[in-house]
């Protein structure tokens, strides 16, 4: 009521002069005048019970819609310098094997001086193979260099006479030619029987089983007894210098971002030790079928390290600066990996990311973010794009698994 009395009492000072007695020439003017009076009030009373009941309405509903928003803990990345790491797993195998087996013509091992674990030296017997026919051919070709050696003395001693003779004429020039060649070809004939000699000596020595090069001795596939040729196959296997790798299988993608020279670390299963090592050779295939190639990290002798077993790297591929974000605030679906932003207005928007390397202080986003948003860091999974939030700062430091 307060409100049609204030409206009357603007209102009359205007209506007034409309409806005075000077103004109603007659009775069908004065109605006209009347009803433009009516629709005054009544859209003046509108205006003010619009004001009185409509407005308070719409301010508390506003109000309402602030305090339902709900609060949510936003993070501001930044930018940090971050060391990348490929992981990858492989198998633990020495750098240079040597397969060794039977060089001679084979035949009853005797006995094998060394074991799986021992260590050689390059030309070092490894197993002994029986030799008694073998010695007794050397006996009877040392003999007949012997009988060879005698032959040529006669031949010279006969040749040494006619020499005498000839100047007397007893002995034609022709005769003396004739002792000179055969003295020649006994003197060949010793030349060759010690070859033989030396020939059949070096086939015996080869019936030994040596190393090639100094190393350690992985597998050991021969036993006293045991008669071997060289179609035996492998007899003993040997890593060279007892120098070891770990081939490391990698995806193509991960293989393109490597170099020799890039350091690793190398744990094998079975312990928390890692052993520090460095790629030295990166496969120049790759497998058609798995879509994977080989880095070859070299590594140091060590007890722990068994060629055959299993093992897992760290690769340190470089270092990257780029936001890092904790798990909880990145989400992923049909269309990838996205995080949610809140803008200066406190909407929520939606902005695809791409992951790198994941670290113990958090995940890499190589492309997406420039370091200065606002992102949510939790409840992203109850969020929409448009949403209006209560942005909560977090701290930076939020662990990756908050």
């Amino acid at each position: 009521m307060n409100y049609e009395t204030t409206i009357r009492s603007e209102l009359r000072p205007a209506i007034e002069p409309a409806i005075g007695d000077g103004d109603l020439g007659s009775r069908g003017g004065g109605q006209r005048r009347l009803m433009i009076v009516a629709a005054v009030i009544a859209l003046a009373l509108g205006l003010g019970w619009y004001f009185m009941h409509k407005s308070p309405a719409a301010t508390d509903s506003a109000a309402a819609r602030s305090a339902q928003a709900q609060s949510v803990s936003v993070i501001t990345p930044g930018r940090s310098s971050v060391t990348g790491s490929i992981t990858a797993s492989g198998t633990i195998a020495a750098r240079r094997e040597m397969p060794v087996g039977a060089a001679g013509e084979g035949g009853r091992v005797v006995s094998v001086l060394v074991d799986a674990g021992d260590w050689v030296q390059a030309g070092q017997v490894l197993a002994v193979v029986d030799r008694a026919v073998q010695a007794q051919q050397i006996a009877g070709q040392a003999a007949n260099i012997e009988v060879q050696r005698a032959n040529a003395r006669i031949a010279q001693s006969n040749l040494d006479r006619a020499l005498k003779l000839v100047e007397r004429g007893f002995i034609s020039k022709a005769d003396v030619d004739r002792l000179t060649a055969t003295r020649d070809a006994a003197v060949a004939q010793v030349r060759v029987a010690a070859a033989s000699l030396e020939q059949l000596r070096a086939s015996t020595a080869r019936l030994n089983i040596v190393a090639p090069a100094a190393g350690l001795v992985l597998t050991r596939g021969v036993e006293p007894g045991q008669i071997v040729s060289p179609g035996s196959g492998v007899l003993f296997r040997i890593a060279k210098d007892g120098q070891l790798e770990m081939q490391a299988r990698l995806a193509e993608n991960d293989l393109a971002r490597l170099a020799v020279g890039q350091s690793a670390d190398v744990t094998p299963v079975g312990t928390a030790k890692a052993f520090t090592g460095q790629i030295w050779q990166l496969s120049p295939t790759i497998d058609t079928q798995t879509r994977e190639g080989i880095a070859r990290i070299a590594l140091g002798y060590d007890r722990a390290l068994r060629p055959g077993g299993f093992a897992s790297a760290q690769i340190r591929s470089g270092s990257v600066t780029a936001p890092m974000l904790p798990e909880s605030a990145i989400l992923s679906d049909q269309q990838g990996a996205f995080v949610y932003v809140v803008d200066q207005n406190n909407k929520v928007s939606r902005r695809a990311v791409k992951t790198g390397d994941v670290t113990a202080q958090g995940i890499v986003i190589s492309e997406g973010l420039a370091g200065n948003e606002r992102v949510v860091l939790r409840a992203g999974g109850f969020l929409n794009p448009g949403d209006v939030v209560r942005p909560v700062a977090a701290s930076a430091a939020t662990p990756t698994g908050s």
